[in-house]
């Protein structure tokens, strides 16, 4: 197992937009070729200042969100390289689907708006996981399955 990865981000790095950390480290394994091995291994830590009364979630604050669409933009197959398991893919979502938190049932996303964050993530993974040279038929599908949609193959024979 690849060794995880956890970029810190600051208030200064989400307030100037900064992928530099990203980009480095991004450069680097692509050199190395060892891109396509990094599957579920980035985390984020996040440190962003807030008034003590402030209730909101990081994923409602505007600021972060735009640092999470600028990544998406750049890297648009990013969520393969992120830990599903410790809860990165739900978070990742969060920052570029609209939603809202729920006490007793957590996050509730926009349906309409999660499923064409799914598909478009779908199509994005699959043609980069074959230019990879990756099978990631499987991968896609627990992907999917884990922001609750379920995929037949007979999909992905589509595509």
């Amino acid at each position: 197992m690849t060794t995880p990865t956890t970029f810190s981000l600051t208030t200064s790095t989400i307030n100037q937009l900064d992928l530099s950390t990203v980009q480095q480290t991004v450069a680097a394994w692509k050199t190395q070729g060892s891109l396509s091995q990094r599957y579920q291994s980035v985390r984020f830590t996040i440190d962003y200042a807030k008034e003590p009364s402030d209730p909101r979630e990081l994923s409602e604050i505007p600021e972060v969100r735009l640092w999470f669409i600028r990544l998406d933009v750049c890297y648009p197959w990013f969520p393969f390289l992120l830990d599903w398991e410790a809860g990165e893919l739900a978070r990742y979502t969060a920052m570029l689907v609209p939603h809202q938190f729920s006490r007793s049932e957590g996050i509730q996303y926009n349906p309409e708006a999660l499923e064409i964050f799914v598909m478009q993530k779908v199509f994005v993974l699959t043609s980069w996981m074959r230019s990879h040279g990756l099978a990631g038929r499987n991968k896609l599908k627990l992907m999917t399955k884990s922001l609750g949609y379920e995929l037949d193959d007979t999909f992905f024979d589509l595509i």
